[in-house]
This record gives C-alpha cells, structure tokens and sequence, in this order.
C-alpha cells in the first residue's frame, strides 16, 4: 500500500512538472502567453521548481519582460484597463517567484531585472489597476529582502530604491504601504541600509517625513501590521546616534502618548519595540545629543563655514544650524561641557558673523544659550568686544536677548 502511494505520488509529481514545462514552453508564444500567464500565476506554488525552471528555459524572462515594457506607454495616462493590468500582475507574480528562489535570486540580481518594476512604483493613480501594478511589483523587492542579504541590499540602494518607495508610503493603498515600509524596515536592518540612510541629513529627514506622516495618518484609521513596521523603523532608526539624537525632536508625539494603546493592546512584540525606541530616544538620544554637538560644532558643520571668506550662504546655514542646536540639545549639551568649553565653542562663529546682516542673530542666539548663567554672558560679551568693540555694540542694540542689560 504504502508502496503505491508512493508510486502515485511520483506519478503526480511528474504530471505537474510536465505541465508546468509545457505552460513555460508556450510563454514564448504571443497568441498562448496571456492565458498561460493567469494559469501559470494561479499554480506557481504548486509547482516545484518552478523559478529556475523560469529562469534556464530559452527567450522566458525575455517574453516577462516584454509583456512589462509594453504597459510603459499607458502609466502616464489615465488610460490603463483592468485586463492590462491583471496582465502584467501576473508577469510579476513570475518574476516574484524567480526572486524568491535561492537558486535564482543573485542571477535574477545581476541581470538588473527590478529595474524593470520601478516605473511601477512611481506611478502616483490611485485607481485599481495602477494600484495592482504598484502593489505586485513592491511584492517582488519584497521578495527580494525576506532573505537577509547584504548584496542584494547594495544593489537596492545602488538603484536608489528608497526613493520609489517612499513615494508609494504616501500614495499607496493600506496594503502597498505595509509592503513598501516592510521593504524599508529590511533596509533599515541591515548595517549597510541604515548607514545609507542616516549618512546624510535631507535623506534621514525625508524617510522620517514619511513614517510621520503615515503615523499621523494611522490615528485616524489605525493598521497594527503598518504601525509595527513604521514602529521598527524607527527603532531601528534610533540605533544610529545621529538619528536617535534627532528623534528626540522629530519622532511623532502619538508615539509618544497613548494614542494606539487599544492597537498595540494584543501586540506585545510591538508593544515592546515602543518602550525600547521611547527609552533609546530620551536616554540614548541625550547622550548622543550632547557628543554630536561638540563634535559637530568642532569639526564637520563649522570647518567649512568658519573662515573669513564664508559667504551669505555659508552664514545663514551656520545660523540654521545654530538654532537647531539652540533648539534642541543645549540643555544635554551644558550637561557635559563647561562654560568655558562651550563658549571657546561658539565664539568662531560670533567672529566670523559680526558685521554681516546675520551678526545679530548668531549673537541673539549665543545669549539665550548663555542667558542661564550672568558670568558666561558677561564673558560672552567681553569676548565679543575684544573681537571688534564698534561691531559688538551696534549687534548687541539689535539683540532680542541681551542678558547684561536685563540683569543690570
């Protein structure tokens, strides 16, 4: 009996690999491939084998990949049916396949195939079969970073796909969203993503714009599968110390209060990653506040600014960047630095602005961070003097905050 099962199961096994060649075979003919497409798509977990079955049969990927290039006209128009639509889905649910599978993951790579999907990701309808299309394609980068695998995290970042993403996290269905942050959460885990991410400023800002908003959005019609992924982003996120700094100022206050208790109430994984992204971002983010101050007033954002030529751009960003730190980690900053630390700190910048349309400013600024202790302000001031007494007093009468004056 058991002998025979086994020799029916064999037999089975062999049917559908036969099938499954046979359906692959007639892919490459034009009058059979849409049908063979909607079958192929509905079986593909049946059949075993099927991606490198895909990938190794002659001219396949080719005729998946002019069913995908032939759409490229109609993105930019309202003009894209339904059966277009299912069309190409059902090339990607193919190709997911192929990406999904060990065997054929790294070539699928290397042939710069996803490439193909990003005028999917950037389209902005919000109709069904763009949507479809959005959502099918996101499922095959998805695919691609189930596996944790630094290469193929270089190669999505090489290909600039944070960008198409972050684009389908605003305009996305619930379910394109979920995918498209998951997407970025998998980035975000690997050490090459999450350097890429926080290594520059408006690139950090850009993807902490989004989850914001999307957090926002959340509060109105709550999702607990997007706010765990939002969720470990940031907690991810918070393992830089730059960013954890930055978190302290931009990581959304429904967060931070009970606004999605009742959604993480059966959740207690999630539930758990907000306590450890609230404790890193107060304890870890202070700390951090503090260091990157220092070592960012010293070297990184000031050597290219404090010099006798800076021009009015130069100035006005090193006002900006003044008044974040102002704005945010004086307070941890006088934490760790003495008066006199910290004011050898900001007197380059009181030098060189003196007499340019933004000396009273970075002078307004430097009091109110002096303003809590009189003897640094006094300090403050005789500095300034000794840099140039005529320019000193005509920016000290344009101050807002002049702590002599109010405590004399």
């Amino acid at each position: 009996m058991a002998a025979a099962a086994a020799s029916r199961s064999g037999v089975n096994k062999d049917m559908k690999m036969a099938s499954a060649e046979q359906l692959v075979l007639d892919l490459i003919n034009p009058e059979l491939r849409e049908n063979v497409l909607l079958e192929l798509s509905k079986k593909r977990e049946l059949f075993q084998n099927l991606a490198p079955l895909l990938w190794n049969s002659f001219g396949t990927i080719a005729a998946l990949l002019q069913e995908i290039v032939s759409i490229y006209p109609v993105l930019s128009s309202p003009n894209l049916t339904t059966a277009q639509s299912n069309r190409v889905c059902n090339a990607f649910a193919l190709l997911q396949c192929v990406a999904s599978h060990p065997d054929t993951r790294m070539p699928f790579l290397n042939a710069q195939i996803p490439l193909y999907l990003y005028p999917f990701l950037e389209t902005t309808s919000k109709s069904r079969p763009y949507e479809y299309l959005r959502l099918t394609s996101l499922g095959v980068i998805g695919a691609m970073v189930k596996v944790d695998d630094t290469h193929v995290i270089s190669f999505l970042l090489s290909t600039d796909i944070i960008t198409p993403c972050m684009l389908a996290m605003e305009m996305g269905s619930e379910l394109s969203k979920t995918v498209a942050t998951f997407i970025v959460q998998k980035i975000l885990l690997d050490d090459v993503g999450l350097n890429y991410i926080c290594f520059q400023a408006e690139r950090f800002f850009a993807v902490v714009r989004v989850l914001g908003n999307m957090v926002e959005a959340l509060a109105e019609q709550p999702s607990p599968l997007l706010l765990k992924h939002i969720i470990r982003c940031y907690l991810r996120l918070s393992d830089n110390a730059r960013a954890c700094y930055a978190l302290r100022s931009c990581l959304p206050y429904m967060l931070r209060d009970a606004t999605f208790s009742s959604c993480l109430h059966e959740d207690p994984t999630t539930s758990r990653w907000l306590q450890q992204l609230l404790h890193n971002v107060h304890v870890s983010g202070l700390q951090a506040g503090a260091e990157i101050t220092i070592a960012a007033l010293k070297t990184e954002q000031c050597a290219p600014i404090l010099t006798p030529s800076a021009s009015s751009s130069d100035m006005e960003e090193a006002v900006f960047y003044l008044e974040n730190i102002l704005n945010y980690s004086f307070k941890d900053t006088m934490l760790l630095l003495s008066m006199t630390s910290f004011l050898d700190l900001l007197f380059p910048f009181i030098k060189i602005s003196l007499g340019s349309v933004y000396g009273s400013s970075v002078l307004d600024k430097s009091f109110v961070m002096a303003g809590s202790n009189i003897h640094c302000a006094e300090d403050l001031v005789m500095h300034c003097i000794g840099f140039d007494h005529m320019l000193v007093t005509t920016e000290l009468k344009q101050c807002k905050f002049h702590p002599l004056e109010r405590n004399s």
